[in-house]
């Protein structure tokens, strides 16, 4: 089990993109377009460069769901290695068997 702080610190950042991602978008879009004057390009990268840097995507991590493990996690499922194997061990996961020999 993943600590609480980090579970918690991954939520906030969560909320954070979310709430800025279409100002980040229109401002890149700004900044990014070679068709408008270079002083504008320029205000646009200095406005981007003031918002919280949590609330950019990049810095989002996968995590468990169940767990908040950050390592060996299933995009598809959204949970980690240990819980995949412990779900599908009770079978809990359609059409995943457990080998066991």
């Amino acid at each position: 089990m993943a600590k609480k702080s980090m579970i918690e610190r991954e939520k906030k950042r969560e909320r954070l993109v979310a709430q800025y991602a279409a100002k980040r978008a229109e401002l890149k879009e700004i900044a990014n377009d070679e068709s408008r004057p270079m002083e504008e390009r320029f205000k646009a990268r200095l406005k981007l460069a003031k918002l919280p840097r949590n609330s950019s995507a990049t810095r989002l991590h996968n995590r468990c769901q169940l767990t908040g493990r950050p390592h060996a996690y299933y995009r598809k499922l959204k949970v980690s290695r240990i819980m995949l194997r412990d779900l599908g061990s009770a079978g809990q996961i359609p059409g995943l068997v457990k080998s066991s020999w």
